[in-house]
């Protein structure tokens, strides 16, 4: 399992590469896997709405996930330290697309992704494929005790001050949810801490960096 970085500056997982039908991206501050095809995002409130849709639009309705069997549909979400997260279902055709801060993770906007695809299209979470791209770490995420309190089996406080890791928060939920260890990859990289990404956190930027995945064929 691995991310790679292609020449077009969007990191591309190798688990969600396996699918030949599917194309996907997680976007950099040069890079960006949406150009000028059919595209649809929301209008993201930190929650843990999940939302099915099937025509292309700009902020289509309030909500942190996208599912869609639309054909030749970019799904998209936006980040600037939250963490992107995209899943491919390849026995059913049909793929998400999650933004994960704080807020939605503690709303358990992960396992709520994985629930809609159940309900929505009959997916089996055992054979579901899914990839946590760059956001920030816990290296970075130095949180206060009314943040840290959602996160305690993922918070560390060796330092004496709390940093809360939301990759593997949001990783438990996956795996928790039915996916297997092996279908699924975490981007090692933080936002925060690597050259080439929007960080608000760092700087508080007002751009965002947009991850996608589309049925291509």
């Amino acid at each position: 399992m691995a991310f790679v970085l292609g020449q077009n500056q969007v990191y591309y997982s190798t688990v969600l590469s396996s699918v030949p039908w599917a194309s996907h991206g997680f976007g950099t501050a040069t890079g960006s896997p949406v150009q000028n095809d059919a595209h649809a995002s929301l209008h993201q409130t930190h929650s843990d709405h999940v939302l099915f849709i099937e025509q292309s639009g700009e902020k289509q309705d309030d909500g942190d996930g996208l599912i869609t069997r639309t054909l030749g549909l970019w799904i998209s979400i936006r980040t600037a330290d939250c963490l992107p997260i995209l899943l491919i279902d390849p026995d059913n055709r049909a793929i998400a697309a999650v933004h994960a801060g704080w807020r939605g993770t503690a709303a358990q906007i992960s396992r709520a992704a994985v629930a809609s695809m159940v309900e929505r299209f009959g997916s089996k979470p055992t054979t579901l494929l899914a990839a946590i791209g760059p956001g920030i770490d816990h290296c970075c995420f130095e949180v206060g005790e009314e943040v840290a309190t959602h996160f305690e089996p993922f918070t560390d406080r060796k330092t004496g001050k709390a940093h809360v890791n939301l990759k593997a928060a949001n990783l438990h939920q996956l795996l928790s949810s039915g996916l297997s260890q092996a279908n699924v990859d975490v981007s090692p990289l933080c936002t925060v801490s690597s050259p080439g990404f929007h960080s608000f956190r760092r700087n508080r930027t007002e751009g965002r960096m947009v991850s996608a995945v589309q049925i291509s064929t």
